[in-house]
């Protein structure tokens, strides 16, 4: 049985609070599946309309309302809008949709909205889709829970040896089996008294119970992907919703092929499969030479590294770093069953390391399960070595280089542009399909070009070439295919290959620049002749910086056109957008000449503000929105608390603090971006109250790198360059300028330790060889200075300058003088206040949701019945376990007769004699 609520919401929004209060008057009266659809009048974020915008009060009320109702906003498909209107039929929205609650969602489960042709009205019809989706056979998956099963080590190493196994047991039969023989000893025992026989089958009966629950828990993990949350903490629930999730996002019953709608299961097959075919397959067209370009070279050195022979440390820390959940190969062995059967498959495993260095009689049909380790070595040592042939305008996948270098740069170049009353076209570009467009050809020219050995370009050109396709459709296989061209997604060796194509696109920029066809920003303060930027990189996302010209224009798109015919890759104009830093005539009309559109600031680069105040809260928005998915209200009840604060955890380091690497968070985002943690790990919200037990304060509690040349010819340098001068300006975007406000917070906990460069810059060389000190004194001293020269000089020969070290910077807060945010967020707590023990607490051996009530009993705030009576329940209080004293969490937990005896075992067995005798009066 369920219920359907029809809704139409009110425009103005003075009357939206009184029709939000009837949605939770219904709710109230309703505990099974509910689904409330209509047109709400209201959307939920800017993207719901084309005209974009902020996240404003409107969203978020409605963001909220849905929270507290517990309600979800299920899968559209068939477009992004359900309404159309305004002027000329300009401006969409998305005003319908159904929200349904986890009972509806349980009740019917693949649950999606289908957006319908619009015949006359102003709304597009949408139809709630309660029916399966068709799925076939699926291919064989190992399931990480084997790993887990008495006995399995010693099966699998049979098998390894020629036994064939024959796939899994049946875990929900299994499991049902366990719980039916617990419930047969419970139902027993409530008639009579179980004898010792059958207290110890009952014992046992739960223990079985209890592993194959573990056993589901483990397997609906690896299934859902959620990486973040371990298993053992009973979060089995969540798990199953979010595989559920995934499958229901990937199902297809009917696509659009060249205009034609597919709805036949196999029709829609072989469209699929002949699209990825036709997109991986490379026409074979002529290819220009790029043997006149000025690349970086490598070493001889670092080409013979490459092509060394494998060791087994390296190739176990290889496979050590791997993901044991990640996707399993067509053979269906995740990396989790290399990493447990290493002892006995090592020797095989190396043999085929060894046959792939030989390049002779590589095992094909093992390449499948063992070909992500492969590349994982491969990709582990050119990692090492790349950072030599790629230019500084490129920031991913080199060492030592951070994503958001480029932002600071980006962001610097326009501040400085608009500073200086000038005017540019920042070119923002999108390469169409990047990995899977990359010519085999090419990207091997252009290793040969930098240097690499032939050995090394023949390992790669083998990788590259050799996989096979089968696109799953609805979960089943569709057989295999070759392509001849294109990086795959997920290899761990396609990002420093992709890299390597993309830095002949920056050389290219590089020679235009240089013969005056293009110009690049110059980015000036203090020092007059700055540091030019042409253009940043960060893989496929692409900024180029040029002059408000039509002939700067037409030449940046020849050199798109030349590095399509050379590598493939094509820019998407579509996606592309040129957006106008500064006063720039004729914007429009450049737009149209180069085919793509024209933006505005500020925009985005790479998830960060490009152009924006560092002052602004819009920018954050973004942020919120996906707090409140990441942690939505229908989550909390298939987590234990462990889950939520894990999964708090997970959202706080993936999303905020990226923004928070550059820009100061302001308070108003902080508070609600806290609101929103509060409600998730505690419940509650405006509609419905729960206690909030623990305060949250308590519980939330390089030199020659790129940018570092900008922001020194920019703002100056001081302290021997170690930092900029003050910023002063009190203007423009002000993103260097917020990060340097905070400097003194840091350079308080500084050392300098003095070098070569230092030393020789000082002219401290003394007689004695190089380490001494000779300073010369402009005056002799006066009677009264001898003793504080003689303590100078003492000072002086304590600290020894050391030829063969660089000058550095020591962080006094670290044993190893490397700075880390965590070190610096603990020198910044409140003095004087005693720092939690952590470190008892949460520990991984630990279930998240023991280690979740160890903290809330350590603050003295578990919900015991002394606290539940000063919370305005009228109830008895009385230690429901020993039946004499009150109950209060020192007393449950340490003074109780019957706790106590706890401790006494506890303690014996640590081999604490002594402490047994002693009484128990304060909590640890």
């Amino acid at each position: 049985m369920w219920m359907f609520t029809g809704v139409y919401g009110p425009i103005l929004r003075r009357e939206r609070e009184s029709f939000w209060e009837e949605l939770g008057a219904i709710k109230g009266l309703w505990n099974g599946p509910w689904c409330a659809a209509g047109d709400f009048n209201v959307i939920l974020s800017p993207e719901e309309r084309n005209r974009g915008g902020s996240l404003n009060s409107n969203m978020r009320r409605f963001l909220e309302i849905i929270e507290d109702l517990e309600l979800k906003d299920v899968p559209l498909v068939g477009g992004p809008f359900t309404w159309n209107g305004g002027v000329n039929n300009q401006t969409f929205s998305r005003l319908d949709r159904f929200l349904i609650n986890e009972g509806w969602d349980n009740h019917f489960g693949d649950v999606r909205q289908c957006v319908l042709p619009r015949p006359v009205s102003d709304h597009f019809p949408i139809l709630l889709d309660v029916g399966g989706g068709r799925r076939g056979p699926s291919p064989f998956r190992f399931e990480n829970m084997w790993l887990k099963v008495e006995g399995v080590k010693e099966l699998m190493k049979s098998w390894w040896e020629g036994v064939r196994f024959n796939g899994s047991a049946r875990l929900s039969s299994k499991k049902n089996a366990a719980l039916e023989q617990v419930q047969f000893w419970d139902a027993k025992e409530k008639i009579s008294r179980l004898n010792l026989e059958e207290l110890e089958a009952r014992k046992e009966a739960r223990e079985d119970y209890k592993k194959w629950v573990l056993l589901e828990e483990i397997s609906w993990r690896q299934k859902s992907r959620e990486v973040w949350l371990k298993e053992g903490d009973r979060n089995t629930g969540y798990f199953h919703k979010m595989a559920n999730a995934h499958r229901r996002r990937n199902n297809v019953d009917r696509i659009k092929i060249n205009g034609a709608w597919c709805i036949e299961e196999n029709e829609i097959r072989k469209g699929i499969v002949n699209a990825f075919k036709l997109l991986l397959s490379s026409s074979g067209d002529w290819r220009p030479s790029i043997s006149g370009l000025q690349l970086e070279t490598l070493d001889q050195l670092d080409a013979s590294t490459l092509e060394s022979p494998f060791t087994e440390e390296e190739v176990f820390n290889a496979l050590l770093s791997c993901n044991g959940d990640k996707a399993p190969g067509p053979h269906g062995l995740s990396m989790a069953f290399w990493q447990f059967a290493w002892d006995f498959v090592k020797a095989d495993v190396l043999c085929f390391f060894k046959e792939f260095y030989e390049m002779e009689n590589l095992p094909i049909s093992l390449v499948g399960s063992l070909y992500k380790w492969l590349a994982k070595v491969l990709a582990n040592r050119l990692k090492k070595v790349v950072g030599k042939v790629i230019s500084k305008a490129q920031g991913a996948f080199v060492e030592g280089r951070q994503i958001l270098d480029a932002v600071l740069i980006a962001n610097e170049a326009i501040d400085s542009t608009l500073k200086n009353n000038e005017s540019a076209i920042l070119c923002k570009l999108d390469i169409e399909k990047a990995y899977d467009n990359v010519d085999w050809t090419f990207i091997l020219t252009v290793m040969q070009k930098m240097g690499f050995g032939d050995k090394w370009i023949r390992w790669i050109k083998w990788c590259i070439s050799i996989a096979s396709f089968s696109v799953l459709v609805n979960g089943t296989p569709t057989g295999f295919f070759q392509n001849s061209k294109g990086l795959r997604q997920g290899d761990p060796l396609s990002p420093y290959l992709f890299v390597i194509a993309m830095e002949v696109f920056s050389a290219f920029l590089k020679r235009a620049v240089e013969g005056g066809y293009l110009s690049g920003c110059r980015v000036k303060g203090r020092s007059e002749e700055g540091v030019l930027i042409s253009h940043l990189l960060f893989a496929d996302d692409t900024l180029v910086f040029c002059k408000p010209s039509q002939d700067h224009l037409t030449y940046l798109s020849w050199l798109l056109m030349w590095f399509e015919a050379a590598s493939g890759l094509r820019i998407n104009l579509e996606k592309s957008e040129l957006i106008p830093v500064g006063r720039v005539e004729n914007m429009d009309d450049l737009a149209w000449e180069f085919g793509c559109k024209a933006g505005s600031l500020p925009s985005t680069y790479l998830g960060m503000p490009l152009g924006a105040s560092f002052k602004s809260t819009s920018v954050w928005d973004g942020v919120e929105d996906r707090f409140r998915k990441r942690l939505g209200m229908w989550k909390r009840q298939y987590l234990s608390k462990g889950g939520r604060t894990t999964l708090i955890q997970s959202t706080l380091s993936n999303l905020p603090i990226y923004l928070m690497s550059l820009l100061c968070l302001p308070s108003v985002v902080r508070r609600r971006l806290e609101k929103i943690q509060r409600d998730f790990l505690w419940g509650g919200g405006n509609l419905e109250r729960k206690p909030h037990l623990v305060r949250w304060e308590v519980f939330a509690n390089e030199r020659e790198a790129l940018w570092n040349q900008v922001i020194r010819g920019k703002y100056g340098e001081e302290r021997g360059g170690w930092s900029s001068q003050e910023v002063r300006e009190a203007h423009g975007l002000g993103l260097w300028k917020g990060i340097r406000m905070d400097w003194e917070l840091v350079s308080n906990k500084l050392v300098f330790i003095v070098g070569r460069k230092c030393g020789r810059c000082l002219g401290f060389l003394g007689g004695g060889g190089w380490g001494g000190w000779n300073p010369c004194f402009l005056r002799a001293f006066n009677d009264w200075e001898v003793e504080e020269a003689s303590s100078f000089m003492e000072r002086l020969h304590r600290n020894r300058v050391i030829e063969d070290v660089e000058d550095k910077v020591s962080w006094t807060e670290t044993k190893s003088g490397k700075f880390s945010v965590k070190s610096l967020y603990l020198a910044l707590e409140a003095g004087g206040s005693a720092r939690f023990p952590s470190s008892l607490i949460s520990n991984e051996n630990v279930q998240p949701k023991i280690s979740f009530f160890a903290w809330e009993a350590t603050w003295g705030k578990a919900l015991t019945l002394d606290k539940v009576q000063k919370r305005g329940w009228a109830l008895a209080n009385r230690c429901f376990l020993c039946l004499e004293n009150e109950e209060t969490i020192d007393h449950l937990l340490l003074h109780c007769s019957r706790t106590k005896v706890l401790w006494i075992f506890f303690l014996l067995f640590l081999g604490y004699l002594g402490c047994c005798l002693i009484l128990l009066k304060k909590p640890f």
